[in-house]
């Protein structure tokens, strides 16, 4: 049982605060995410499945107070421009930067209309003075808007240490010893539809609970002959890119070819010829707030999905979160309806296309960082992404629970062991344990 209360000491009568929890044993490497229940009367229940034996240390970390998450619903209906980006449009000797986005102020200044033909997407542009809208260069993203977004003494409710990203302290024990099975009692079988989760770490080791037995790729040998004859598309922001760069390190056969595109953005392609392997990486259109990519990579998930033939050998994965964070949400909902649509028709020309969704994750929050990517933003488009894609035939890696359920702090680029796990997961899903 969790207990809310304000500055001055008072218990709070309303819900709407966000907590997270997890039960964890860093000796034995375990750890699983709780399940928080809002009474919404100041009171929260945080649920925990026993999944290991020994002791089990309860964790609860405050993320935001509800008054903190009702500034953040504001800023993103009244500021979704908080965070900026531009566009370089050249032609000859002349040269002008203009501001860009999907929400744009009325200025009275003309527009340049970016909106993607094929999926609707919009996304906008000041016209510069002297250029033609076809004169546009590249993408580049801007500046994020300093606290002027914020009314008097509002910062105060996203201090670190205070009542942002902040443990709460147990008021008796938070240990818990959970014993051995005793001799013929009845055997709770491991479900996610009764805890609620859908994994757990066990000696720094991912376990799925329903679904997929989750194997362990230890090895370049195995991954190769998981990954032999594969086409694999990996489409999305930096969390998925760190997908491509662990494969392109752990894999010596692996030649990356020098495409010439810039480092942060892509796209990228790595070939084994021998184990007949293709991996490609490519950035998910805008918004999107990468240094600067070329017109001609902007590219959206849902018109590459429309290009790529499918079949047994193919891989689709893919994630789109982190940079819609200060967006309101039906922007989100936009995006992923249109790649949910994309995937419908993958599904129905090829049955055999394997496609993964990789969800948001936590991260390490700032001021700054909490009024555009608040881990609340991501929690809210993690329930989204689960219902969008709901019924269809695709596999989730859960990297919100995997980075809540690991010892390691929270960080938009997941640390190494917690990536490995994700691969795992990822090669279990294209190469499954018979009989799981």
């Amino acid at each position: 049982m969790i207990k809310i209360y304000d500055f001055q000491g008072q218990a709070k009568k309303s819900g709407g605060d966000v907590l997270i929890a997890r039960l964890h044993n860093k000796t034995l490497g375990a750890g699983v995410a709780g399940q928080v229940v809002d009474h919404l009367n100041g009171s929260y229940s945080a649920v925990f499945s026993l999944l290991w034996e020994g002791s089990a240390q309860v964790e609860v970390t405050l993320v935001h107070p509800s008054e903190a998450v009702t500034v953040l619903r504001r800023l993103n209906k009244e500021e979704p421009d908080r965070v900026s980006f531009k566009s370089l449009f050249r032609s000859g000797s002349i040269s002008q930067t203009t501001i860009c986005n999907v929400c744009l102020r009325e200025t009275g200044q003309p527009l340049c209309n970016f909106t993607d033909i094929r999926t609707g997407e919009p996304w906008f542009c000041y016209k510069p003075k002297q250029l033609s809208c076809d004169d546009r260069i590249n993408h580049l993203n801007g500046d994020t808007k300093e606290l002027q977004t914020l009314k008097a003494t509002e910062d105060k409710l996203f201090q670190r240490g205070v009542n942002m990203k902040v443990f709460i302290q147990a008021s008796g024990p938070a240990n818990v010893a959970v014993l051995p099975q005793r001799k013929g009692q009845p055997e709770v079988k491991e479900s996610i539809g009764k805890s609620g989760v859908s994994g757990y770490y066990y000696q720094g080791v991912w376990r799925a609970l329903g679904g997929i037995k989750v194997r362990q790729f230890n090895s370049p040998s195995a991954v190769n002959q998981c990954l032999k004859g594969k086409i694999v598309h990996l489409y999305g922001d930096s969390t998925i890119r760190q997908w491509f760069e662990y494969l392109n390190a752990f894999l010596p056969d692996v030649k990356e070819f020098n495409l010439y595109s810039f480092k942060q953005v892509g796209p990228f392609m790595m070939l084994d010829n021998a184990n007949k392997l293709l991996v490609t990486y490519r950035c998910h259109g805008p918004p999107i707030s990468f240094r600067n990519v070329p017109i001609s990579e902007l590219r959206y998930i849902a018109n590459e999905i429309d290009g790529v033939t499918g079949g047994d050998n193919t891989v689709i994965v893919f994630t789109v979160w982190a940079h819609f964070n200060s967006f309101p949400i039906e922007l989100y909902i936009r995006r992923l309806q249109s790649i949910r649509r994309a995937v419908v028709h993958l599904l129905d020309r090829a049955p055999g296309t394997l496609v993964v969704i990789r969800t948001p994750n936590l991260r390490a929050l700032t001021l700054k960082m909490a009024l555009t990517n608040s881990d609340w933003f991501s929690l809210q488009q993690d329930k989204v992404l689960r219902a969008i894609f709901k019924g269809l035939n695709v596999c989730l890696v859960d990297a919100l629970e995997m980075t809540l359920a690991h010892h390691m702090p929270h960080n938009i680029h997941p640390p190494r062991p917690i990536i490995k796990n994700m691969i795992d997961v990822l090669l279990s899903y294209v190469c499954p344990q018979k009989g799981s």
